[in-house]
């Protein structure tokens, strides 16, 4: 019985070893939260302002104007961008991912009609793993102090694939916050460019360079900066799943030490009546002798 009760004492003090880990994680996470929805929608302001400006100049350039980031054509590639985590304990987040994805790409009839990328280690590996056609390119990582210049090498990079005719489509997945409780996937085309839903201002920008040298800067930097924007959106859904994975797995270490607390405090009373009734035992035997 003794050996019993020291196995269950080690559970209940491995547990509340993992109990503090998760809850210090927890509180780490929320933290993290705060900052990641604060950095968000400060980038979202800024954002407006850069789609308003981008779709006045577009529209002030009028109904003829055709700029190859713009302009619809007949898809036989598709470039898919997946935003993954680099590291895991974040519940479902890749993983529903990688399911979005999956779905998506039962759609096409051969590797041929797709290639696919990613930002973040995790996703990197996974479409290494499955052998999918990619982009060579270093694996960006998202940490948690990700930047803009991070993104602009491989933004670069598919822009001209674009221009070139390699892809004729870019699709970002990834996990988009809703509030702390509830992320969704979202499947976005950023190119051809047609988001130009901006305010439209009546400013009569001086362009140095004329109007289509203007736009042939603007909107690959525009593209730049949704993709920033998106992962600015993902990674608050990140550390939001993170911490509900965390207070999750808090509350499920609480249950189990109680319950095993309640095993031990059992354990315990069996083992001190058995001793009572030992000693009651050994007394009457040695009262009858005398």
């Amino acid at each position: 019985m003794s050996n019993s009760l020291h196995e269950v004492k080690t559970r209940i003090d491995s547990t509340k070893s993992t109990a503090q880990t998760t809850k210090a994680m927890y509180m780490v996470s929320q933290s993290k939260v705060r900052r990641a929805e604060k950095a968000y929608k400060d980038y979202q302001s800024f954002m407006n302002s850069v789609a308003s400006m981008v779709t006045s100049v577009v529209t002030k350039a009028g109904i003829d104007y055709s700029h190859p980031l713009l302009t619809k054509r007949d898809v036989k590639k598709t470039c898919y961008l997946i935003v993954t985590s680099d590291r895991g304990l974040a519940g479902a987040y890749n993983a529903n991912t990688f399911k979005a994805l999956e779905q998506t790409l039962e759609t096409h009839s051969s590797k041929d009609e797709f290639i696919v990328t990613s930002i973040g280690r995790k996703g990197f590996s996974y479409i290494e793993q499955k052998g999918y056609p990619t982009i060579d390119h270093e694996p960006i990582l998202v940490r948690d102090d990700v930047m803009f210049i991070d993104i602009v090498p491989l933004a670069e990079k598919i822009i001209d694939l674009y221009l070139v005719g390699t892809i004729d489509r870019l699709v970002i997945i990834y996990n988009h916050y809703v509030n702390s409780l509830t992320q969704e996937i979202k499947e976005t085309e950023l190119l051809p460019i047609t988001a130009l839903n901006g305010e439209v201002k009546d400013i009569d920008y001086i362009y140095e360079s004329g109007i289509e040298k203007t736009l042939d800067m603007m909107l690959p930097m525009y593209l730049e900066d949704m993709i920033y924007g998106i992962i600015l959106d993902a990674k608050t859904s990140e550390h939001s799943s993170r911490m509900n994975s965390m207070r999750s797995a808090s509350d499920n270490a609480d249950e189990v030490i109680s319950k095993l607390q309640l095993l031990y405090n059992r354990a315990r009373q069996n083992v001190i009546t058995t001793e009572l009734i030992d000693i009651i035992g050994g007394a009457n035997a040695i009262g009858g002798k005398e």
